[in-house]
């Protein structure tokens, strides 16, 4: 077989200040690659697909594999150009088997609410209906009427924070060949769970919903279920949870299921969502406990969410309130940055921290600083369960010390997602009180294991954790739950 693989994916806060254009994406082509050991840095999952398709003597070919950090819309003429040369490719490559994508799902950009949607119906105007288009999206997707019409294949994560990319992609290659051979048939059914909101699969009521699914799929004709959160922060029209099922040549038992258990998910809606605390209180109970370390996440500051990642609301209460013994990453502040790698390891500076890109990143905090440690050029790394881990880049990161309180800053946007970036800058995170990283979910995995409790903490920011404060001008909510509680009436 001939197998094709494309990837281009951002998830787009449609209310965050701050486009996504040409410098924010990190791009690998096959003409980047050595052709003999390739390393695909972030995109491992693109060297997986290549290995499975050499072992089993199929052509592998590489488009470009795209990926930018969550942020606001995207630039209409990055994202046509981006996706013309994915096509450009696909054509010139000649007839294929397989097409592999790599995509969001909650990719927006100027004109186009469902770029994915897009993308997808003009790889099937060129491939034709013979050829297996197979698909791998994010959860926190849009699942859209014409994804499912134009696919033939769809799976998403499972799991959130997201462990489960490459195991995900193993499974998408492994129905997508079976499936160009005549083996098996995929067939699709989506359905609308008509909720909104954000669900962390750690916690035991949708822990044991993901492992029904995964039984779900155990039983005979069923190939995949997935469960679509959804991305509250992208108002466009198909937004919210969708429960996907792929069967194998089943239209009827594969509308059943995704009914069944999209009924199920939204049976669970009070118990699934995030157990959020106010900021004081949050940080208050960390700095009394007689535990440590007690992390707290800034989720409203997740740079993962599009949020700008330099608001200083926690940071200026734990001034006020002279917390010790505290460590906080990652601050998004380039300026900061250049000026700590410019005086050196060892240094006292006094610099103006944050708040700079918006009313959500609240004011800039004038601080007197030590410069604990500097590294060039950082790829902070993301745990993938027991598989290999993934890493990306947040640029140059300085480590800095004020008032007792350990901070991390970097010259690119990005969430923490493990505590290893303290590790790596010479501070030992165990040894912390209080530590704070600016995720959303995608902490979870890496400091649940030292944390002597976790906090979700309700601060101000670019991410909304109460979706009915959010004002939706495209999805409609009305029938919605939180803001109806019955539904499918």
């Amino acid at each position: 077989m001939r197998i094709f693989t494309a990837g281009l994916s951002t998830e787009s806060n449609t209310y965050s200040p701050m486009p996504t254009g040409f410098d924010d994406f990190e791009i690998v082509r096959a003409s980047d690659l050595s052709p003999v050991d390739p390393d695909f840095g972030m995109f491992d999952l693109f060297g997986m697909w290549r290995n499975n398709a050499l072992a089993r003597g199929d052509d592998f070919i590489l488009s470009l594999a795209a990926f930018a950090q969550p942020s606001g819309v995207t630039v209409r003429s990055v994202y046509e150009t981006l996706r013309d040369e994915i096509l450009l490719s696909l054509k010139q490559t000649g007839p294929v088997d397989v097409v592999l994508l790599f995509l969001h799902g909650a990719m927006v950009a100027e004109g186009y609410e469902d770029c994915e949607g897009d993308i997808i119906t003009r790889v099937r105007e060129i491939v034709g209906p013979d050829v297996t288009i197979a698909v791998e999206l994010d959860l926190h997707c849009h699942l859209t009427e014409l994804m499912v019409a134009q696919a033939d294949i769809i799976i998403t994560f499972k799991e959130y924070p997201h462990i489960d990319v490459n195991d995900r992609a193993e499974e998408l290659f492994d129905l997508a060949v079976r499936a160009q051979s005549g083996e098996l048939r995929p067939t699709m059914a989506m359905f609308d769970c008509k909720m909104v909101g954000i669900y962390p699969t750690s916690e035991p009521a949708l822990r044991r919903f993901v492992d029904h699914m995964s039984e779900v799929e155990q039983e005979d004709g069923v190939l995949s279920v997935s469960f679509g959160h959804g991305f509250p922060a992208g108002d466009v029209t198909e937004a919210g949870c969708k429960m996907l099922v792929v069967t194998d040549n089943d239209l009827p038992l594969a509308e059943e299921l995704a009914e069944k258990l999209g009924q199920e998910i939204y049976d669970l809606r009070h118990e699934i969502g995030f157990k959020t605390v106010p900021m004081a209180e949050a940080l208050s109970r960390a700095l009394a406990s007689d535990r440590s370390p007690v992390v707290v996440a800034d989720q409203a500051d997740n740079a993962g969410g599009g949020a700008p990642g330099d608001a200083t609301f926690a940071l200026r209460w734990l001034l006020e309130n002279k917390a010790q013994n505290v460590a906080m990453a990652i601050f998004y502040d380039p300026e900061v940055v250049r000026l700590a790698k410019s005086a050196g390891e060892g240094a006292k500076l006094k610099v103006s921290l944050g708040g700079k890109l918006g009313p959500t990143s609240g004011d800039p905090v004038d601080l007197d600083v030590a410069v604990l440690a500097v590294k060039d050029d950082y790829s902070h790394r993301f745990p993938q369960g027991e598989g290999k881990p993934v890493f990306l880049s947040v640029g140059d990161v300085v480590a800095l010390r004020a008032e007792g309180i350990d901070l991390i800053v970097s010259s690119k946007r990005g969430q923490c997602f493990s505590p290893c970036i303290f590790e790596d800058l010479g501070i030992d995170p165990t040894t912390k009180q209080l530590l704070i990283p600016k995720s959303m979910q995608h902490f979870y995995g890496a400091f649940a294991p030292i944390a002597s409790e976790v906090i979700y903490m309700a601060s101000f920011g670019a991410m909304q954790m109460d979706v009915t404060q959010i004002s939706y001008e495209h999805m409609t909510t009305a029938d919605k739950f939180p803001w109806k509680e019955a539904c499918h009436e």
